[in-house]
């Protein structure tokens, strides 16, 4: 109803399931990818745009600063004017744009299943004794 209000409706798709494959299609051709979440367990999603080399843009709230660092633009998800000046300034400044993507591909390299495998048979290991 917002879309069809604001008039975008020719501009804003709402997709069901995306397959991987097309998926990262998408982050791949993304300008940037915004990910203003109220609440996330994690935050898979913007590391999946990381990986595929999009700035990031996501909320200071929940997991995603201690998920994301300094490897994404940090903001209010409850202020779009704030949501706004940071998709503004990723799109126009290039040293920003630039940084971020730097930031993302080496902030990735900290995230894989054989980390995420050798830390949870850590945890095992310890909880066993």
């Amino acid at each position: 109803l917002t879309v069809v209000r604001s008039g975008v409706q020719q501009d804003v798709r709402f997709f069901g399931f995306v397959p991987n494959s097309i998926l990262q299609v998408f982050y791949q051709s993304a300008a940037l990818f915004a990910f203003p979440s109220l609440y996330e367990g994690f935050g898979l999603p913007p590391l999946e745009a990381m990986a595929s080399r999009t700035p990031v843009l996501a909320s200071n709230t929940s997991s995603l600063p201690e998920v994301l660092g300094d490897a994404a633009l940090l903001v209010n998800p409850e202020n779009v004017f704030e949501i706004a000046r940071g998709m503004k300034s990723i799109l126009m400044e290039e040293t920003l744009r630039a940084r971020l993507i730097e930031r993302g591909m080496s902030h990735i390299s900290k995230f894989s299943w054989a980390t995420a495998a050798k830390q949870v048979i850590e945890a095992y290991k310890r909880a066993v004794g």
